[in-house]
């Protein structure tokens, strides 16, 4: 089985800030509930582009979540409504190596 990678890069816009934050927070506990889930994190730079990168253990797990009912609502709304551009980037991990002091 492959861990897979999700890279999502977008930006939100202005107007939306405020209905999108408790939809994006939601979206979060319910990423974290998710079997097959490893991790998830957020970033925003100076510029406004917002950064998330999404960690599931194969991609029949990254699949169930894409599916989840609430989750596409979600991604329907941020398209009508939140988003004035995203891109998606799914990744299989080839390797991996990690370090810890």
């Amino acid at each position: 089985m492959a861990k897979i990678v999700t890279v999502f890069r977008s930006r939100v816009r202005k107007e939306a800030l405020d209905e999108y934050a408790p939809v994006a927070a939601r979206m979060s506990e319910l990423a974290t509930k998710m079997p097959g889930y490893i991790a998830h994190k957020g970033f925003v730079a100076e510029d406004g582009e917002r950064v998330t990168i999404v960690e599931f253990a194969s991609e029949e797990a990254h699949r169930a979540w894409s599916q989840h009912l609430e989750h596409v609502e979600a991604k329907k709304k941020g398209r009508s409504s939140f988003y004035s551009e995203y891109k998606i980037q799914i990744c299989v991990v080839q390797r991996e190596n990690e370090f810890r002091r």
